[in-house]
């Protein structure tokens, strides 16, 4: 049991690196919109996908080692760490505990930022649409439709955040 749960505490630790690094990264992104340093901003992007599947793989290992612990403590496999926690040794409850709420309070953290940015973000492109238009009347006028949106010819169907958020 004890190698178990060791596994565990490494994955949640991994993963709360992993979460640290994105908001990192977040954090560069808006830094680079509100600087308008354009060409770091694509580099940026690409940083954002990167992490995103480096969180995918830890959240499937640390799920893994979740389901390795339930399994051990006669639990169901899907079991949630409210449920386990109670049923792990008294010496290790706290630090899971704690390690659970941080990655919980990380993300939330990092859910936020990508907010932030997408709006950030879709005002850029708001405004650039605007000069454009200014500098090339007589094109297609700006209306919104029913949801208070731009048709979809003048921002981007979908967010860089998409596996973020």
């Amino acid at each position: 049991m004890n190698e178990l749960l060791h596994n565990l505490i490494e994955a949640l630790r991994e993963e709360l690196k992993q979460y640290g690094e994105m908001l990192a990264v977040l954090e560069q992104q808006q830094q680079c919109v509100v600087q308008r340093q354009t060409s770091n901003l694509l580099q940026n992007v690409a940083e954002v996908n990167a992490q995103s599947n480096i969180i995918a793989a830890v959240r499937h290992e640390r799920e893994q080692r979740r389901c390795d612990v339930a399994r051990k403590l006669n639990l169901d496999d899907h079991a949630a760490f409210a449920v386990i926690i109670p049923h792990l040794p008294p010496d290790y409850r706290p630090l899971v505990q704690a390690l659970v709420s941080e990655n919980n309070a990380l993300l939330v953290r990092i859910q936020q930022r990508a907010r932030q940015n997408h709006l950030l973000l879709s005002h850029a492109m708001e405004l650039m649409q605007q000069l454009i238009n200014a500098i090339f009347p007589g094109g297609s006028p700006k209306t919104y439709d029913s949801t208070g949106r731009l048709p979809s010819g003048h921002l981007p169907r979908h967010s860089i955040y998409e596996q973020v958020c």
